[in-house]
This record gives C-alpha cells, structure tokens and sequence, in this order.
C-alpha cells in the first residue's frame, strides 16, 4: 500500500510524536509498504512561538497540495492539527479524498496551562479538525474516553510501540559519559520543560541520591536557576539517551494530562522502572504490571519503583511490539478509491483559477500565516 503521513512534527525536532511518526514509517517500509511523509523541511517556516527547535510551515497550502497530488496514495494520514494538517485537511475536503487523523498530544490541556485558554474553546477547535476524518486513532482507552465525552466521533484506538534494540536492556545500572558518576540511587525525567508536564514535582520530589532531567522547554531556565542541584544534560542523540536511561535506577513520570507517554516505554526497554500517577498514560504504558509503582501520592510511587527487578521492566515493554502496533494502524486507515486520482488531474486544471483567486482573497483579509 502506498501510504501518505501528512505532519507537522518531523525531525530534526525532539519528542514523542517525532519519534512514534519516525518509527512508524520504518515498520511500515519494513512490512513492504510505501510511505511517504509530507513534513516542515519542505516549506518555508517560521519558529513556533515558546518552542524553540519547533518550526511551522509558512503558507503550505499550493506546495502541499501538488505533493499530495503527486503521491497519489491509497491512504492518506494527517498526524498533527498545525499547519501542514490543516491545509491537508481543506485538501482532502476539497477533493473528497477519505483521510484518518491522530489525536497525539492533549493540546487543550496544554493551551489551558500556558494561556489560560478555556478547555471548552480548545476542544471546539480540535473537535472542528477531527470531524471530517475517518478515523481518529487514539493512544488510550482514557483519551478515547475523554474525546467521546467532548463529541468526537470515529474513535479507533492505537497504542504506541518502542525500539528494544536501540534501548537496550541493562541488567545493572551503568555508567553514563553524558552523566558521569553520581550519588545512587539515580531518579531520572525526560520530557519537556513546560507547564502541562508538571515537572516541578518531580524537581521536589525529596528523595535521596541524584536528579536527572533531559530535555528542553519554556521553564528550563528559570528551573535551572531554582533547582541547581539537579543535573541539566539538555536533548540528547536517541543512542545517548538509552546510555542515560541504562544509568538510572527509577524514571519519575510526573504528568498527569498525558495522551501516552513513549519515555516510559523507553526507560522499561532499558529496565529502569517506572513511578507514576495512576492516570492516562502510565495506566497504559505501566497498568497493573510489576514493572513499576502507580500511586497518588509520587514519594510511595518512586519508594515501590525503587524495589522493581529491573527484569520486570524490560518484559512489559516488550509487549509494545512496533510490528503489531504498525498493523494496527494500517487497519486503521481509509482506503482512496484509485479512480479518484485520474478524474482528478483533469479537474485540477480547470480549478487552479478558483483556488488562486481564493489564496488571493484569504491574504488581502490577513489570515494568520500558520493556518493557510
């Protein structure tokens, strides 16, 4: 099958949609498909507002559209709600071409922390990106859940899956260069340095030994400032980042407005145990397993993590096989009627006035450059 990823979250950029969308692609090539990924490195792009290393597509909607048409896939995929998925979005509308959709990350929950932005609005604008598709996957019963209950419709769900041989299991914990030695036992977050992550709880967390944080964000340099005992070590290559996990003795996953969690699944690949809230996201990528400590209270989480058999880590996360998780996202797709491209080369020709003189009135009434 020929397959096309629409996205706004591509490399060099660092988190976890990045890295389910780029391990994705890979298991589908594997198993013998065709994918194709439209993506910001093809567009003029601007900088995300308050999220340096993310940059957005600057009027994508001309480019894309030739791209999508030049495709000609038998599925279409819009995996992200910025720029690049909304303009793929009026595409598909514009042509009838059947599309899925991903809901990855809690974007209203996000908008609320930074902006005080009202759940109800951010939910009204996802809800309208959505509607249209033929399926939206969703990484969790509890998302699905949550997006039922705001009026979504065409919920199918689709977990998420983690490399096992880039994150290695280690029987013992090392020693990382990117660390160097510390005090044991070693707590360990990666994730973003934002509001919606609910870092500061693991930054007070008052247990013994040694702090890691990897990753970046909005918060960093104030945190940085006000917690300068714990270790800072920035992003890092994916195969330093396993040396970091295999160094840790407990991964502290504070967030409680999570859609999944893939660093969980990470540091259980390298059999570091995992102390959680026991909401969506370490309900799923943990549950009832013995390879970590769900609790309210994030000291009783991180004192049962401490007493985990690293082995009992490694075993969970081998049950998120990214073969099965791949097949289960290609049964999720829709499939594009092959009769539709033809008809359409031809159609396009005799749009292309209509569509320019509509580009055309949409600039003169200053739209916002993200949203083409």
């Amino acid at each position: 099958m020929n397959i096309l990823v629409v996205t706004d979250a591509w490399l060099p950029q660092v988190n976890a949609v990045v890295t389910t969308l780029v391990e994705l692609v890979r298991q589908l090539q594997a198993m013998g498909h065709a994918a194709t990924v439209i993506q910001p490195g093809q567009f003029r792009t601007r900088p995300c507002p308050g999220h340096p290393g993310i940059d957005l597509a600057l009027f994508p909607g001309r480019r894309l559209t030739r791209l999508m048409d030049e495709a000609q896939p038998d599925a279409i995929h819009i995996a992200t709600e910025g720029p690049l998925g909304w303009a793929a979005r009026r595409h598909c509308l514009r042509r009838g071409l059947p599309f899925t959709t991903a809901f990855h990350t809690r974007f209203p929950e996000m908008l609320k922390a930074a902006l005080g932005l009202p759940l109800s609005w951010g939910y009204a604008l996802f809800r309208r990106f959505h509607r249209p598709s033929s399926g939206v996957m969703v990484p969790t019963s509890g998302v699905r859940q949550t997006l039922q209950q705001q009026g979504f419709g065409h919920l199918r769900e689709w977990t998420h899956g983690v490399d096992t041989r880039l994150f290695a299991f280690a029987a013992q914990a090392t020693e990382s260069p990117a660390l160097g030695h510390l005090a044991r036992p070693v707590s360990l977050y990666v994730g973003g340095v934002s509001h919606e992550k609910n870092i500061k709880a693991f930054l007070e967390l008052d247990v013994p030994g040694s702090k890691v944080v990897c990753g970046t964000g909005p918060l960093e340099d104030g945190l940085r400032d006000r917690y300068p005992n714990v270790h800072w070590v920035g992003v890092l290559p994916r195969r330093e980042l396993a040396h970091v996990y295999a160094a840790c003795d407990v991964f502290v996953f504070p967030s409680r407005s999570e859609s999944f969690g893939i660093v969980m699944l990470e540091a259980m690949a390298c059999g570091v145990p995992v102390a959680a809230h026991p909401v969506d996201g370490p309900l799923q990528a943990v549950g009832d397993s013995p390879a970590g400590a769900l609790r309210e209270d994030l000291h009783e989480a991180w004192s049962a993590a401490l007493k985990v058999r690293r082995h009992e880590a490694r075993r969970r996360a081998q049950a998120f096989d990214w073969e099965r998780v791949a097949a289960l996202f290609v049964s999720h797709l829709a499939r594009v009627p092959r009769p539709l491209w033809t008809a359409r080369h031809h159609r396009s020709v005799s749009e292309a006035p209509a569509v320019l003189a509509l580009r055309r009135a949409e600039v003169s009434h200053n739209r916002h450059p993200f949203v083409e």
